[in-house]
């Protein structure tokens, strides 16, 4: 699952992190999913999921906190994973400084990792979750390239989940996706349609927008059984700004 949590910020009035937090860990919890890559999360926030969401364990081991930070962060099921060793770097010329930023990035970028080993099988997978820049062209297509460049390295399957602040079609995109990249795009791998239905920011309205900006991209290790973008709300009241998207994956 990838999931755009919206940061915790008081300008959101009724849609406010208080307001909804409850109802986020529900929808997480009641669709189970074995990994979940999330973005826009500040430390409380993802404090608060690592609390309630009972059987996941939250890879952040070598994070530097920062409490008005928003990090990428991947939570796993432990029942069904063994973590093996994970990290991250920012999305920047100087990837080991924390918050560095280039390329005219509105905010400094970076993508977290894990290498995760099914405990009933054994295989192993790197889980990758990121959240590119929604302002700068340049700095989504400089740390697509990162990003690829280090999928490409990896000696086990690789998927990649996040907000990639743009659309199918695009040059960010196209870094991404075969023949160009390394991953197949999920949606497109289903050839599910590409129009509103799909769209997945939507402004705690739950009218889509913007386009389907919200990915699931994974290497050709993987069979895509099944792609969901959820649209739960309770009287009105949406989890978040934008809907979670999950995949089933076979692997092998």
């Amino acid at each position: 699952m990838t999931f755009n949590l919206r940061f915790e910020n008081e300008i959101d009035g009724d849609n406010r992190w208080a307001n909804r937090c409850e109802l986020l860990v529900k929808t997480i919890l009641n669709i189970g999913p074995h990994i979940i890559g999330t973005q826009e999360g500040k430390p409380s926030q993802l404090d608060f999921l690592s609390a309630r969401l009972v059987g996941y364990r939250i890879s952040a081991e070598s994070r530097h906190w920062e409490r008005e930070c928003q990090y990428p962060t991947l939570f796993y099921r432990e029942e069904v994973f063994r973590y093996l060793q994970g990290g991250e770097f920012w999305l920047s010329e100087t990837p080991s400084v924390h918050r560095s930023k280039n390329w005219d990035s509105a905010f400094p970028r970076m993508m977290s990792y894990a290498n995760l080993e099914v405990r009933e099988t054994r295989q192993r997978l790197w889980s990758v979750v990121t959240h590119l820049d929604h302002v700068s062209e340049r700095a989504r297509i400089e740390g697509a390239k990162m990003i690829c460049a280090w999928s490409v390295a990896r000696s086990a399957p690789v998927v990649l989940v996040g907000d990639f602040n743009d659309r199918p079609g695009s040059e960010v995109h196209e870094i991404f996706t075969l023949p160009r990249g390394p991953f197949f795009d999920t949606w497109e791998r289903l050839a599910r349609r590409e129009d509103e239905s799909s769209f997945t920011q939507h402004g705690f309205t739950g009218v889509g927008a913007k386009g389907r900006i919200d990915w699931i991209l994974v290497t050709g290790d993987f069979r895509v059984l099944d792609a969901t973008i959820g649209r739960n709300h309770e009287g009105g009241r949406y989890p978040s700004d934008h809907f979670p998207y999950w995949v089933d994956l076979g692997l092998g």
